[in-house]
């Protein structure tokens, strides 16, 4: 459905104790024969105080409890989106004038008609970008085709939260400020997801949402980001207190232990040089002096960075200091059980024609070798690229070239090869494949799809599938919607908490899309690959009851 066909008319809403709002109903428009409400929309909801100030750099800080969001007399309006947080013009879309440091806003859809007896599912959906760039930003037309024409009827919350160093900087300087405020250090966007999770656990039934069934998802680094938080509740939240109920992973893996905060300070270091910061000052200078750039000037600089992507670090307060110990140990496998979480993971074929144009690295064993270690701990990236490569540091001979081989190392890291070695763990663990965990793989794209079509079926193209259409182009075409019928009815039905028809029975088995449209159940044939990388990178993890004791400390 072309969106010129859609209007949005105000729509007043008392969200109880939350005050009194206005949002938008989208609809047909007028001229048209069918005039029924499609679905309500909140956008740009504060989750949290602003991280701004003193606060930048610091953990998200909860709204107090008497926060409005408006009065009767004097509605708040929520008729347009999340702030964007500010990000490198390298791969994003958001033009600079709209970034905006105060940024921990959600956006709320809802569906229309009426809800099941215990209120609408939720879906907790996070945004992608490497966790350097993105938005939560879908616009309600585009999201209206799922809600309305599908299968899927379900509450979705998109929140925006703090990005690359604003959401992920780490040193010894910010850890011991840290400790002297009672606080975590690092990892404030995975905080920020956490606080606007718990938001969300806290008040959508406001929004005729089911709290008690909510199924937290993401896309790429969303996808990971989404392996975080239910990490993180395992092994840090208990069980009464526990929010997600299912897991989705789309096009993305555990990852491998995130750096220690030693491990990081080389990178703090150079992005303090770039700023033009001495190193020799006080830690407390250099945080203040920080703290009084602009959010234009602690971006601009990170293009030029030689460790240019802000990763998570391994603190022991968000992010378990053994989490890959205990997947290999199976105990994360037992705790997902214990509280019935299953997870669906999978791909897209081509995975590494995207992920080989994001800051791709000069012609050489050495700038492929740097450009890793900016994402990953440099002795697994040692590893793999010995591996890979040889002592001669050879480009491998399959390979066209090095940015090739970037994009294919890249893409076995990020997703292919370290979700067959987390999937192999959790079935080792006593999870079930088909029912518990399900997998699966595209080699289909629709024809909206506004990736290179050279790129074939690679990183986003299944977003359409997914969100049937993504407000792309027309949509989803006709004979389209009967190829991805069966597919939308799985997702619906894994959200809502039902049973799902998911015919794998090992864990070695696919549920796959084909290039021809049909869908049948494949033979993983980068099994065993994926194991040896996922063994060659995370297979020396600490296992066992030392490891969850680590966990602890």
């Amino acid at each position: 459905m072309p969106r010129e066909q859609y209007k949005k008319d105000p729509f007043p809403f008392s969200a109880d104790a939350l005050g009194y709002l206005e949002g938008v109903t989208v609809s047909y428009r007028s001229n048209s024969s069918r005039t029924r409400p499609l679905l309500r929309y909140f956008g740009g909801l504060p989750y949290a105080l602003p991280p701004t100030g003193p606060y930048r750099f610091r953990r998200p800080r909860a709204l107090p409890d008497e926060y409005r969001y408006g009065t009767r007399a004097n509605p708040g309006r929520f008729t347009r989106s999340a702030a964007i947080c500010p990000q490198p013009e390298v791969g994003t879309k958001y033009p600079e004038a709209i970034h905006d440091e105060d940024c921990l806003q959600l956006n709320i859809y809802i569906p229309t008609g009426s809800p099941p007896p215990n209120g609408w599912p939720v879906f907790f959906y996070i945004h992608g970008g490497y966790l350097q760039w993105g938005s939560a930003n879908m616009t309600p037309e585009a999201v209206v085709p799922l809600l309305s024409d599908t299968a899927f009827h379900a509450i979705i919350v998109m929140p925006a939260y703090r990005l690359n160093a604003f959401g992920f900087l780490a040193s010894r300087e910010l850890q011991a400020e840290a400790e002297r405020t009672g606080e975590a250090s690092g990892n404030m966007g995975f905080w920020d997801q956490r606080a606007a999770l718990e938001w969300t656990a806290k008040n959508i039934r406001c929004f005729g949402g089911d709290v008690n069934n909510i199924t937290v998802g993401g896309y790429s680094a969303g996808s990971h980001s989404t392996f975080q938080q239910l990490a993180h509740e395992l092994y840090y939240v208990p069980d009464d207190k526990a929010i997600i109920k299912r897991a989705i992973m789309w096009s993305n893996s555990p990852g491998v232990q995130p750096r220690t905060v030693i491990e990081h300070q080389k990178q703090f270091d150079e992005y303090l040089t770039k700023l033009k910061i001495p190193l020799d000052v006080s830690a407390e200078e250099k945080l203040k002096r920080l703290r009084a750039l602009s959010a234009k000037q602690l971006v601009d600089v990170q293009d030029s960075m030689v460790i240019s992507e802000f990763r998570a670090t391994s603190e022991g307060a968000f992010i378990p200091k053994d989490v890959i110990a205990n997947i290999n140990s199976g105990d994360f496998a037992r705790r997902m059980q214990k509280r019935g979480i299953k997870l669906m993971n999978g791909e897209c074929r081509d995975e590494h024609n995207s992920y080989r144009s994001w800051r791709t690295p000069a012609s050489s064993y050495e700038a492929v070798y740097t450009r890793l270690c900016a994402d990953y701990p440099e002795s697994a990236v040692r590893k793999l690229m010995n591996h890979t490569c040889g002592p001669n540091h050879s480009l491998p001979v399959a390979q066209g070239d090095w940015q090739d081989l970037f994009g294919r190392l890249y893409a076995n890291m990020q997703v292919h090869c370290l979700e067959r070695g987390f999937c192999d763990a959790l079935v080792k663990g006593g999870m079930v494949a088909g029912k518990d965990l399900l997998r699966y793989r595209f080699d289909w794209r629709a024809g909206c799809v506004q990736i290179p079509k050279e790129w074939g079926v690679t990183h986003a193209t299944d977003m359409a599938i997914w969100f049937w259409g993504e407000g792309m182009g027309e949509g989803i075409t006709e004979e389209e919607r009967v190829v991805l019928k069966p597919w939308n009815e799985a997702f619906a039905a894994f959200v809502q908490g039902g049973e799902v028809h998911w015919p794998t029975t090992t864990v070695k088995e696919m549920l796959r899309l084909r290039d021809d449209g049909k869908t049948d159940v494949w033979t993983d044939d980068r099994w065993e690959e994926g194991l040896e990388i996922w063994n060659l990178v995370n297979g020396d993890a600490r296992t066992g009851m030392l490891g969850w004791l680590r966990s602890k400390m």
